[in-house]
């Protein structure tokens, strides 16, 4: 008989729905996962081929709830920035140095610097839309959400005519594995006239939405006194700027967009009120620690998102301002943050924290019922991790708090095909780490000519 199913083995399942395997397995055929559970009792199916990964801990691909792969090429670009001076010196380079080439190239490489580490989903916010291309060519799962600007009210009628116009077109390669959603960026780039038109488009058009907010002390002042740097340069570009609501997270409730159940990224500065809106209209929350810290921006309160019961999940952010796609190090330092506001250790657990970067994720991006946890039925989208180190008494623990920031994956597959094998990534082309470091240069050339 002809082998149609194959069994991955390893040291360690973690399925995440349930409690780890050890010396577990998993059948997949044609890309769908039949069967989980200890590989003695796998090794009774017929008509299958056995993959084993050896001392490894085998997992649901990671779900990386907010990417922007377009920036992979400013890794270490704009350090030591205040926040405004990070947003001006990024418009600026994005306008006047990076072309479509550079964008579509980075998209590539931040896509296999996630596959390298066991992301399978990433949701993607962009402004060129390139990263929806690099999604389909290389093969993962994942949403791109289209940004729409125009803090200028006068804007509004353009701003979503453009918008439309781009996602009608974009949407017609649309696949099984990446759509195309939209994004109005975030309260000091969008009026509050383009937030509720852009919310109405998505919901008529059952578009995936994704929104920046409660980000920075400034982007509330800005909202609930009309005052910071953000209204100073608006008021500096002839756009009136005034009091809009009692936090950003209240002026997405008044403009219709938290009935859209948008995804909500960062969600610093925000109160009980606050979340309890979000928990009312059902919007998901996705949670970047590690950005959050290096921009300065503080530690979201992950606890009381929990105990709201809204969909959360865990999201690296560019590698712009956060420096490596590494969701398993995203998942330890929620962890470590949790603990700090809390006071209490493992407040928030290894296991725990890695379901937010699988069903979590998956669930934020209302994708729970085909990925994010090792059952039959599912999408067979899976990560390896080797242990190189030991001993380990609990496979989450250990890849939560030694292997975070450091393990690459031995083994990664969409939809059952491999995409990483034996820790190479499959999909890979040389030559465009090549172009990405000449337009490395191009950038320094600009940094030592002062244009900025």
């Amino acid at each position: 008989m002809l082998e149609s199913r194959t069994m991955y083995t390893a040291r360690w399942v973690l399925p995440i729905a349930r409690p780890p395997i050890e010396h577990g397995a998993v059948v997949v055929d044609q890309g769908r996962i039949v069967w989980v559970g200890p590989a003695d009792q796998g090794a009774r199916v017929d008509g299958v081929a056995v993959v084993e990964l050896g001392n490894a801990v085998l997992m649901p691909g990671l779900v990386n709830a907010h990417s922007h792969l377009e920036l992979t090429g400013l890794r270490g670009f704009l350090e030591g920035l205040d926040f405004r001076e990070w947003l001006r010196t990024l418009t600026i380079v994005r306008r006047d140095v990076l072309s479509e080439a550079d964008l579509l190239d980075a998209a590539r490489l931040g896509i296999v610097e996630a596959l390298r580490h066991g992301i399978t989903t990433l949701a993607d916010c962009t402004d060129s839309a390139l990263p929806l291309a690099a999604m389909r060519e290389l093969g993962v799962r994942g949403i791109g959400y289209v940004e729409v600007f125009g803090p200028d009210p006068a804007q509004c009628a353009g701003a979503l005519t453009r918008l439309r116009q781009r996602v009608e077109a974009l949407r017609t390669e649309d696949t099984t594995l990446v759509r195309t959603g939209v994004s109005p960026h975030a309260p000091y780039t969008v009026s509050p006239s383009l937030f509720r038109a852009t919310a109405e488009y998505a919901r008529a058009e059952r578009l995936p939405m994704a929104v920046h907010v409660a980000e920075s002390a400034a982007e509330t002042a800005f909202v609930s006194d009309g005052t910071g740097p953000f209204a100073e340069r608006l008021r500096d570009r002839g756009i009136p700027v005034a009091r809009q609501a009692r936090s950003p997270v209240a002026l997405l409730e008044e403009t219709g967009v938290l009935a859209a159940q948008p995804l909500l990224i960062h969600v610093i500065r925000a109160d009980e009120e606050d979340l309890a809106r979000i928990a009312h209209h059902g919007a998901s929350i996705v949670h970047c620690p590690i950005s959050n810290a290096k921009l300065g921006h503080g530690i979201a309160p992950l606890d009381r998102m929990l105990a709201h019961g809204i969909r959360t999940g865990l999201g690296t952010d560019s590698v712009a301002s956060n420096d490596r796609m590494h969701l398993l190090d995203e998942a330890r330092q929620a962890v470590l943050c949790h603990a700090i506001r809390s006071g209490v250790p493992d407040s928030l657990g290894a296991h725990e924290a890695l379901s937010l970067a699988t069903h979590g994720s998956a669930a934020a991006l209302g994708l729970a019922s085909e990925i994010g946890t090792l059952e039959p039925g599912k999408a067979a989208d899976l990560a390896a991790f080797p242990l190189t180190v030991g001993p380990v008494f609990d496979p989450a623990v250990t890849l939560v708090h030694v292997l975070a920031g450091h393990v690459t994956a031995s083994l990664v597959t969409v939809a059952g095909r491999e995409l990483v094998r034996d820790g190479q990534v499959t999909v890979a082309q040389p030559v465009w780490q090549i172009r990405q470091d000449a337009t490395g240069e191009r950038l320094r050339e600009w940094r030592r000519a002062g244009t900025s």
